[in-house]
């Protein structure tokens, strides 16, 4: 069946938007013009890391470029690491990630394509596993493939750098890992490879290990690592600063409204859909001291929760997010406590615990005394204050979490 593919301008425009890098962006024009001649689609490739199940919208970020490519009619290729889930990758990182078993990566692996078809095209998606090849080879195969590459150009690449210096012990297997994802480029003849720019120098590497086995070499696409809801640290569960994609819709669209005012632009450019005429509004209005951040990031909020649920469970969480921040009042739908069995005075530190509100007394303490702990929308700040337990109780924890006791 022929392919009509749109022009090259308009592609290069939608790939073009938020990428850090394209290498080498003549290479990509190329390769768009022999697709769109002889209505071919490029076989775009981007490796999953099975040891992170729960996706976030950073992850999210370069997922979205690959639905892009999809979009202008090429074919999506996903490839779980299973096999290479079992090395462990540091990239980014100053150890090593910790090795996993072939099935955990497999389950692992599972939820994460799961989670990917809320962007993906799910039905012109190709799944593939790099067990199947790297799985096969023999020792044999690995001694000639690591004649491939040498040492010091491995040392080129920045984690490896900085343990090298540091006097950092690494291991061996740690060099074969860019030489298996090179080795997925292979097996799958990738045209183009998208990843992070913390995956640029593995991607280089499929670059090399292509042209060693006689093929034309991918070009790679790298996006940035979206900063967190602290405005700090890059998007990750470690450092509690992340909106999942599968979060539930107020809770999404609470943390959207508490990311810094620097970032708005970038949500809005890296994590959603929206046309690159309201990008320039938005950036318009940004530069506008007159508007109110608040406002802008409310509209991010509402955008986000629309992708991933739908324009009425944003709404809703607009309208429960007001309700309970704006108006201070208690949110409709929250779990309750069957308290029927407890004493009906007892002090905030066991009652956190009794209500598994916190999982230590230690904490217990530290969230009342910083005064994030309130029950029938009074503070609790005395540790030793005794409060008193009825039917219908709420209790509050941090800006987000609440608990109703039923006494029957």
């Amino acid at each position: 069946m022929k392919i009509h593919f749109p022009p090259i301008n308009e592609q290069m425009d939608l790939i073009r938007r938020g990428a850090s890098e394209i290498i080498p962006e003549e290479e990509l024009l190329q390769k768009l013009e022999i697709s769109r001649k002889e209505s071919k689609p490029l076989k775009i490739k981007l490796g999953c890391d099975p040891s992170r199940p729960d996706l976030h919208i950073g992850h999210a970020v370069v997922l979205r470029k690959l639905a892009q490519f999809q979009k202008l009619g090429h074919q999506a290729i996903l490839i779980i690491g299973d096999f290479t889930g079992m090395i462990g990758d540091p990239s980014g990182r100053n150890a090593t990630r910790p090795a996993l078993s072939l099935d955990e990566t497999r389950q692992h692996g599972n939820s994460y394509f799961e989670q990917a078809s809320k962007i993906l095209d799910k039905e012109n998606t190709k799944i593939v596993y790099n067990s199947d090849w790297l799985g096969k080879m023999s020792f044999e195969d690995v001694i000639k493939l690591a004649s491939k590459y040498t040492v010091a150009r491995m040392l080129e690449r920045d984690d490896f750098t900085k343990r090298y210096k540091a006097g950092e012990p690494i291991s061996i297997h740690e060099f074969l890992y860019p030489l298996a994802q090179a080795m997925d480029s292979v097996a799958i003849e990738s045209d183009v490879e998208l990843g992070g720019t913390d995956q640029k120098f593995n991607l280089l590497v499929g670059r090399d290990i292509q042209r060693e086995f006689g093929m034309k070499p991918q070009v790679i696409l790298t996006m940035p690592l979206l900063v967190g809801t602290d405005g700090v640290e890059k998007m990750s569960k470690s450092y509690n600063n992340y909106i999942g994609i599968s979060e539930e819709p107020n809770n999404m669209y609470g943390k959207t409204l508490s990311i810094a005012d620097s970032l708005i632009y970038t949500y809005f450019e890296l994590a959603t859909d929206v046309s690159k005429e309201r990008l320039t509004e938005i950036k318009t209005a940004l530069s506008d001291t007159k508007t109110n951040p608040r406002n802008l990031k409310r509209g991010l909020a509402r955008t986000l929760v629309s992708l991933y649920y739908n324009d009425e469970t944003a709404i809703n969480a607009e309208q429960e997010f007001d309700k309970v921040f704006i108006k201070k009042e208690t949110p409709d739908d929250i779990p309750e406590f069957d308290y029927s069995s407890h004493p009906k005075s007892i002090n905030p530190v066991d009652l956190l615990i009794l209500t598994n509100l916190s999982p230590s007394r230690g904490e217990a303490r530290r969230l009342i005394l910083q005064g994030g702990v309130s029950v029938d929308g009074n503070r609790i700040e005395n540790l030793n204050t005794e409060i008193n337990i009825n039917h219908g109780t709420v209790i509050k924890l941090g800006k987000r979490r609440f608990l109703k006791l039923t006494v029957n």
